[in-house]
């Protein structure tokens, strides 16, 4: 019988972790940090840049608006060997498909899922450079899967992404890079908490989770780690629902 694996070890391992600022991504970030790998994180807000420094001086930090494509790439080239990338940033809106804007699509679709394109695209010409393999992680998200109203950017921005994981799976699983997705529900982040403040509203989105809560960001965090880690070595080209039952609910 195969010996038990305790702890996840990342030892010599380094991380970038994008939208590091806040909520989903600070929190992967900082968990990364502490389990001993090199973290390098990305924002577009120098001020929490310099809030997670305070926290995690060891983190590695730089400023950059993901949507710009040319200037994304040089940051991520500049940083040298990534073992461990974590696509986490993401916009959303509540703007219902007749009133969508060429902006917003733009917006929703350059940060969601084209930046997410361009910086794994880079990370895994390195690792298939080196031969190493490696692992990466885009947050996505339910909504990728199921219809939400007046949010017809943002679902198809995530669908994008969740095909962007499967076939990055494919390619480049021969390379020893395996590619996987953490699908929320709704995560209760400071922002999330404040969005969903109102117990109808509240209780609405609730009744179609069979689990009977919302999701706790250490809920999507623990997700990440397990996708990250070794332990899922034979994990590849997964979309890992953390919804509590939400996918499979007809409510």
């Amino acid at each position: 019988m195969a010996e038990a694996k305790s702890d996840v070890c990342f030892q010599g391992k380094t991380a970038l972790v994008t939208g590091v600022g806040k909520g989903i991504g600070r929190a992967i970030a900082v968990r990364l940090a502490a389990l001993g790998v090199k973290v390098y994180g990305i924002s577009r807000t120098q001020s929490d840049l310099d809030e997670l420094r305070q926290e995690v001086a060891s983190i590695g930090t730089r400023m950059v608006d993901i949507a710009d494509w040319d200037a994304t790439r040089k940051i991520v080239q500049d940083l040298g060997p990534i073992d461990l990338l974590v696509n986490n940033a993401g916009i959303t809106n509540w703007t219902g498909f007749l009133d969508v804007t060429k902006q917003e699509l733009d917006n929703m679709h350059d940060i969601n899922f084209k930046a997410a394109f361009n910086i794994s695209q880079v990370v895994a010409q390195g690792m298939v450079s080196r031969g190493t393999g490696g692992s990466i992680v885009n947050i996505s998200s339910v909504a990728g899967q199921r219809a939400v109203p007046n949010h017809t950017c943002y679902c198809t921005a995530k669908a994008a992404l969740d095909m962007l994981t499967m076939t990055l799976a494919y390619e480049l699983g021969p390379h020893k890079i395996r590619v996987n997705s953490v699908n929320p529900t709704i995560v209760l982040t400071t922002l999330g908490r404040k969005g969903w403040s109102d117990p109808v509203k509240k209780a609405n989105a609730i009744k179609k989770i069979p689990i009977g809560r919302l999701a706790e960001e250490e809920d999507v965090v623990e997700a990440a780690v397990f996708l990250l880690s070794d332990r899922a070595s034979m994990i590849n080209g997964a979309l890992l629902p953390v919804d509590g039952g939400m996918i499979i609910s007809c409510v």
